[in-house]
């Protein structure tokens, strides 16, 4: 008899069509068994309360209630209940299929694939589910027994170990299957393997609760073991409540819309069906509505992916998955909903208060996941286009677009208030700051720094006293270092006049004039820059403003151009007396000025000159200076005695009256250009260019029979005195080349002590000049070569018969000709013998060999110094080079160490007896000039020597290299006892 076909749809008609397409084929049965492995240890390993709860909120939607999920652990099993539509024939049939939802697609409608449900597989073999009055069960152990009877599959099943696809047989409950709880439509019951932790479990089931009733709005009530957690919407938020009365609550933002055809047509045919898209982002806050921090953050779609997120808010979004929910499915879908999804974050941003919204703009750093780069971009793209941002002119003006928005990059709000009428698109305080600024940069905000405040405000017309609080603002933040001096160079400043002044640089604050600006007044003097009293600030001074005392007006560049054209004013007919008078008084206060030398004085001819061209009557000065410098076709005058009466000395000096001979300073010259006699030939005459510039001007100007008068003048004042002894100054070279002493350039005498010159240089005139003027006028003190010009007066000096100059003194002139280090020079016709005569250069030769002088006359011979430098400078021969000589044959070789002699006065002087041997001569003859000389010592290769102490003195001094005692050798030659070295 043939077994009755079960009923269609039951568990027992699915089942039997399953083990049937298993018997058919077994390659099907390890394909069904490898894809429940794929989901159960892949893509749905750790999601089984999040699945449970996505169908638990699928039902309460299709229900149209919101619902409830209760978890318990009863008799071993991990029971989950939920409120909603039961589960029916098509649920049924789903939970045994592989990616077959019952469910159909829709806005509230969060299942998709139908493989959630191996999520429990993580927990349990043999889950059931119990839904209205019908329930199922799947059974591990029971679908191994049902595989064990095919014959086909018994060896895969052997092969697999036993390990069977649990969810694609269905089995009826048990009999005694307990109905679902009271108040619920539907449990599922687990019974919890032996190796899962269960208080773990439902640990992490807990710490999920509320990531779960934020992404279900459907949910509105999870209960755990007696603890629940409630959802409850607050018109743009979300509070949710736990089971100790904390309330977590989520700021709210929500956009849906629809899926464009060519979007669609990218979800295969059941996600196609569902056209609409929808997305809430969601931003966790305190209870006074400040932002809280979210860490690792993930897409929700509506559950977690393990798409990573770097954005400060939460966004669950319906966007289209892979089957594991993990991974979104890239896509034209999915563009439009996450660019649907940017466009609703300026409002969510918005909501915040506005010293939180910066902390809304996505951080830099390399992006978790593709999808985060994306939304990173798209978010910038909206928060540049959309308005979020608080306008520092509200309530007048509405939020600002991030790409029209202007943050003051420092930490003033008092500022930002100050410029809110003044910058169009700036942003509120409190957001301002380096920090707001690098927040805001990304979306397109520009920065508003030091320099650019200042930019911003030039020109713009504001009360005194707006400017006084601008500049306390700002004078907070250069003492806070925010702001650089520099960037307020250019800083308005509002004058007395009404004028502004395009920075403080220069401008003078009121402070105690004591009277000085009405006596300026009175001299006409316009441009003085006084700060208006309303609008003045400490601030000002540190931009180089100046309190206006009586040495800063005298400073400022109005006055400084009013004396420059002073004497064209008067040659012109104008009145320069109130200003002649009004400096002089400025002057008796904060002492003088270079440029006040420009200033107009009366010259006793009834012109006027600059201050510098004027000599006080009277003066010093006058009695050494020429007479043809003086008046009006002279470069200096005479100051006007009537006109200078009553007014103070020091105050006529101060501005450049001479009283004496001046003195020009530059410590830092950079050219000749000082108005000094002969400066450009000074400056030429240097090795390198001058450090400074301390010289007396007007030198040139000293009558030439005056000069013994203007020398002690020159010493009597410091300052000139300084000038006068500067080492390598202009006005000691001058001098020495340019004065005269009795007819005679300093630098041609010598001082009348300097003994050791006589012959080489005159002496001094005598002359109540001190020795120290003399010596820094250049007047010679000792020998010395200090450059070309020396070197070729020596040599015109050591040729001029006319001088008595000592042999010894020539030799020293020569050594010290031959040592110095000065560019070459024109040698005279005539040179200086060692005898002291003058001969003409082309008989005279170099002595470069000792040994030479007994051939050579002492009147064709010059020695000094190097030979060779010697023969060098002066074109001379070496005599050496001038001579061929031989000694006469005969002699005795003797070693130096076999004359007894020898060793003692080696030992006397301590050196070593030298090696080697000398020729010994009864009487030694060179013949040399075609004539025989009988000579004590000779060297010809070897050393020649008479048998003589003088010869072979000689002989072993310039062997052993003690040629400068050869005179003492001689001498311990003769008698080798140390009393002759010590007597």
């Amino acid at each position: 008899m043939t077994a009755p076909s079960p009923e269609p749809g039951s568990a027992e008609a699915l089942r039997a069509a399953v083990l049937r397409a298993w018997a058919e084929s077994p390659t099907r049965f390890t394909e069904d068994a490898n894809a429940e492995e794929d989901l159960r240890r892949g893509g749905y390993r750790d999601r089984l309360f999040v699945e449970l709860a996505q169908n638990a909120a699928d039902a309460a939607a299709q229900a149209g209630t919101p619902g409830t999920l209760r978890v318990s652990f009863v008799d071993g099993e991990l029971r989950v209940a939920n409120t909603g539509a039961p589960i029916d024939d098509a649920g049924i049939a789903a939970l045994a299929s592989l990616r077959a939802s019952a469910k159909r697609p829709g806005a509230d409608s969060v299942g998709r694939f139908g493989v959630g449900f191996a999520a429990v597989l993580a927990v349990t073999d043999a889950p059931r589910v119990v839904s209205g009055d019908r329930g199922v069960a799947f059974s591990a152990r029971r679908t191994q027994d049902a595989v064990a009877e095919l014959a086909g599959v018994r060896e895969q099943l052997a092969a697999r170990a036993g390990d069977v696809p649990v969810l694609r047989l269905l089995w009826e409950p048990e009999p005694d299957e307990t109905p679902v709880p009271q108040g619920f439509d539907t449990e599922i019951r687990l019974p919890v393997r032996s190796d899962v932790d269960v208080p773990a479990l439902l640990a992490e089931i807990e710490a999920g609760v509320r990531d779960v009733l934020l992404a279900l709005p459907w949910l509105r009530t999870v209960e755990i073991g007696g603890a629940g957690w409630s959802r409850v919407p607050d018109g743009d938020a979300v509070e949710i409540t736990g089971p100790d009365g904390a309330v977590e609550r989520w700021l709210t933002r929500a956009v849906s819309g629809e899926f464009t055809p060519e979007a669609l047509a990218t979800l295969g045919v059941e996600g196609s069906a569902g056209r609409c898209w929808n997305c809430v982002w969601a931003l966790p806050v305190d209870a006074g509505g400040a932002l809280l921090p979210l860490a690792d953050e993930v897409l929700h779609a509506p559950t977690p992916t393990d798409e990573r997120l770097s954005l400060p808010a939460r966004l669950i979004a319906t966007v289209p998955v892979d089957p594991s929910r993990r991974r979104i499915a890239a896509g034209a879908a999915v563009t439009e909903v996450l660019a649907g999804a940017a466009t609703a974050y300026p409002a969510l941003a918005a909501a915040l208060p506005p010293a939180q919204r910066p902390s809304m703009v996505p951080g830099g750093g390399f992006p978790l996941s593709e999808v985060d780069a994306s939304m990173r971009g798209l978010v910038l793209g909206a928060l540049a286009r959309e308005p979020w941002l608080p306008s520092a002119r509200a309530p007048r003006d509405g939020d600002l677009t991030g790409s029209e928005a202007s943050v003051l990059g420092l930490a003033s709000g008092e500022l930002a208030d100050l410029l809110a009428e003044v910058v169009p698109g700036l942003v509120a305080a409190p957001l301002c700051g380096p920090e707001t600024l690098r927040r805001l940069g990304p979306p397109g905000a520009s920065g508003l720094g030091g320099a650019a405040v200042v930019e911003a405000v030039t020109g713009i017309d504001r009360p005194p006293s707006w400017w006084r609080e601008l500049y306390t603002a700002l004078g907070a933040l250069v003492d806070a270092r925010e702001v650089a001096v520099d960037e307020l160079a250019a800083l308005p400043v509002p004058l007395r006049d009404g004028r502004t002044l395009p920075g403080p640089r220069g401008a003078l604050l009121a402070g105690e004039l004591s009277g000085l600006a009405e006596v300026l007044a009175e001299a006409e003097v316009v441009g003085l820059r006084l700060v208006h009293p309303d609008s003045a600030h400490p601030l000002l001074e540190r931009l180089g403003a100046r309190q206006a005392d009586t040495g800063d007006l005298l400073d400022t560049p109005a006055l400084a151009e009013a004396v420059e054209r002073s004497v064209s004013d008067a040659l012109s007919g104008m009145d320069v007396r109130p200003l002649v008078d009004a400096l002089l008084r400025m002057v008796s206060q904060a002492g003088g000025r270079e440029w006040l030398g420009a200033l107009a004085l009366p010259a006793r001819d009834g012109g006027w000159r600059p201050a510098r061209e004027l000599v006080l009557p009277g003066s010093a000065l006058l009695d050494v200076l020429d007479p043809g410098a003086l008046g009006e076709d002279g470069p200096l005058d005479v100051l006007d005695e009537a006109g200078a009466r009553g007014l103070p000395v020091e105050a006529l000096t101060a501005v450049g009256v001479l009283d004496g001979f001046a003195v020009v300073t530059d410590e830092e010259p950079t050219e000749p250009g000082h108005d000094l006699p002969e400066e450009r030939e000074w400056w030429q005459a240097r090795a390198t260019p001058p450090a400074r510039v301390l010289a007396v001007r007007d030198l040139d100007l000293v009558a030439d029979d005056a000069w013994p008068s203007a020398l002690r003048l020159l010493a009597a004042s410091p300052s000139t005195r300084r000038a006068l002894t500067e080492p390598g100054g202009h006005t000691g070279w001058w001098i020495s080349r340019y004065a005269l002493l009795d007819g005679d350039a300093p630098r041609d005498l010598r001082l009348a002590t300097a003994n050791d010159l006589a012959g080489l240089y005159d002496a001094v005139p005598a002359r109540e000049v001190g020795e120290d003027v003399l010596r820094a006028a250049g007047v010679r003190t000792a020998l010395a070569v200090e450059d070309a010009e020396d070197a070729a007066d020596l040599l015109d000096r050591l040729a001029d018969p006319d001088r008595p100059i000592p042999p010894g003194l020539a030799i020293r002139v020569h050594a010290a000709l031959a040592l110095a280090e000065v560019e070459p020079v024109d040698v005279p016709g005539s040179v200086r013998a060692l005898d002291g005569s003058v001969i003409p250069a082309d008989r005279a030769v170099v002595l470069d060999e000792p040994w030479l002088t007994a051939v050579w006359p002492a009147d064709r011979l010059v020695a000094g110094g190097p030979p060779e430098r010697l023969a060098e400078l002066l074109d001379l021969p070496l005599a050496g080079e001038e001579t061929e000589a031989e000694p006469d044959g005969g002699g005795e070789a003797v070693r130096w160490a076999e004359l007894g002699a020898v060793a003692l006065v080696a030992d006397l002087l301590g050196f070593g007896v030298p090696d080697g041997r000398v020729i010994v001569h009864e009487v030694l003859t060179v013949r040399a000039h075609g004539l025989a000389y009988e000579v004590p010592w000779w060297v010809a290769g070897e050393p020649h020597a008479e048998d003589s102490p003088a010869g072979l003195g000689r002989a072993l001094a310039w062997t052993a290299g003690r040629w400068a005692e050869r005179h003492l050798v001689v001498a311990l030659l003769e008698e080798p006892e140390p009393m002759t070295l010590l007597g």
